[in-house]
């Protein structure tokens, strides 16, 4: 796989020379190192795509070198050489996660293949990783609209550096799903991932739990305690409802933020983190400010990478998708194997609002799963379950910060559904019905998501 880097690391300058000049001809970046010392000084000035480490090494060996790196959570791809390896060296470097032992006098074909190779794999792991994270093998994430691809490569590109992340959205959109994914994307994925919810603690004990506290600090301290920054270092701490974070707290993570360490209370040692933050906030944190219950300078530390999760109602080609994910999880988790959701429910769903977007409409799967007496989930039990019977109407046209594009795309929906369920899905019936052309109805139907009976269609225009 061209335009990778490579580190190859042996004490002979005519196998170094030999390989570097045929790795480059195949397209590769190549640095070389002599010995232990001055790979271990490579290794750390920059990451590479894959090493080649000699066995034998005038400052030590290959096998110590590949035990340090993966001391130090560097995942890198390590490939072995050797001119007289035994199986008790072979095992050692497998057991530490070598990909390949090549044997000296190096085969040039058989090196080629040998990197080439072991760079598939590691490209196929990345994907695979990346793509458990945009399939949503954990639920929320699950979605094939625009919004949330575009959320899932933003989560990619940001995973891959050590910036702070402020995730914004409503209520129940999965601020903390996408915050561990942040996480398991991330060169710290095998570090810890620490969670602390800002408005769930009073805020005299915030700061313990940020910090820490030495023993005696206050009542009740009968012992040291690591807080959260430093059990999380050399991984992320999420700080979920930073928007309720108190005012003499926001100064203190500031602090932390700008200078990467921590005093526990009650303690006068200053100690360094290398600690990641992802905060998240359904607040609108520009407001805050702007009312001076939010510092400025703190939204700036957060805000570095900003990640918006749209409401379930701006993807709403999503909800069928959403739906028979948590069907299924439902389904095996209350023992209802088999149960199904026909196309007239999905609809259903499609043209409700769900104000407490993935989260609601997960909870109200599992109630469907647990009620419904049979198989199979229609309409009416999806209407049964949904507040108001699920429509507009009922819920009340008008909801603060719902945008009015939004509002009105909703009472469409079900004015829509309504008319082709009335007229037995017959969409040239339901256009002469609403006074509407037969092209008009059918371009506002496909953009809202809802289809007619094309058979009854064809039956109509014959």
């Amino acid at each position: 796989m061209p335009h990778a880097h490579l580190l190859v690391v042996d004490d002979e300058p005519s196998i170094l020379t030999t390989l570097q000049k045929a790795l480059t001809l195949e397209g590769y970046s190549v640095d070389v190192a002599g010995g232990v010392k001055v790979a271990d000084e490579k290794l750390k000035k920059r990451s590479y795509d894959l090493c080649l480490f000699d066995v034998q090494l005038p400052d030590g060996d290959g096998i110590t070198l590949l035990a340090q790196i993966r001391a130090a959570k560097n995942e890198v791809p390590v490939i072995m050489m050797s001119g007289h390896a035994t199986i008790d060296t072979a095992v050692k470097a497998t057991r530490l996660g070598a990909l390949n032992f090549l044997e000296k006098p190096i085969n040039t074909d058989a090196l080629l293949i040998a990197v080439e190779t072991a760079l598939r794999l590691q490209r196929a792991e990345t994907e695979a990783r990346e793509l458990r994270v945009a399939s949503g093998t954990t639920g929320e994430l699950v979605g094939e609209s625009g919004p949330i691809k575009k959320l899932v490569e933003q989560i990619a590109r940001a995973a891959k550096s050590s910036a702070s992340v402020l995730v914004t959205g409503e209520r129940g959109t999965g601020k903390e799903l996408v915050a561990r994914a942040i996480h398991q994307l991330s060169p710290r994925a095998k570090g810890p991932l620490e969670k602390l919810n800002c408005a769930a603690l009073p805020s005299e004990l915030i700061e313990s739990e940020l910090f820490g506290h030495e023993a005696g600090a206050f009542t009740g301290a009968t012992k040291q305690r690591r807080g959260k920054f430093e059990r999380a270092s050399g991984g992320t701490l999420f700080l979920d409802e930073v928007g309720d974070m108190p005012l003499p707290m926001q100064a203190k993570l500031l602090r932390v933020l700008q200078e990467r360490e921590i005093e526990r209370v009650g303690g006068n040692e200053t100690i360094k983190v290398d600690t990641r933050v992802v905060a998240a906030t359904n607040r609108d944190l520009v407001k805050a400010c702007e009312s001076d219950v939010f510092r400025a300078d703190l939204y700036d530390r957060l805000n570095v990478v900003p990640l918006h999760i749209p409401p379930l109602r701006a993807r709403r080609e999503d909800v069928p998708l959403l739906a028979r994910h948590f069907l299924e999880l439902a389904s095996k988790a209350n023992d209802r194997p088999g149960m199904r959701i026909e196309e007239d429910a999905i609809q259903v769903l499609v043209a409700y609002s769900f104000p407490g977007n993935v989260r609601e409409l997960r909870n109200l799967t599992e109630r469907l799963v647990i009620l419904t007496p049979d198989d199979v989930i229609r309409a009416v039990d999806v209407r049964n379950c949904l507040p108001g019977g699920g429509s507009p109407k009922a819920q009340g046209l008008y909801r603060p910060g719902v945008p009015f594009r939004v509002l009105v795309e909703e009472s469409e929906r079900q004015i829509l559904q309504d008319a082709l369920a009335h007229h037995g899905g017959q969409m040239a019936a339901t256009a002469r019905a609403l006074d509407l052309e037969r092209s008009h109805l059918y371009k506002k139907a496909r953009a809202l998501g809802l289809r007619g009976d094309s058979k009854s269609d064809e039956e109509d225009a014959g």
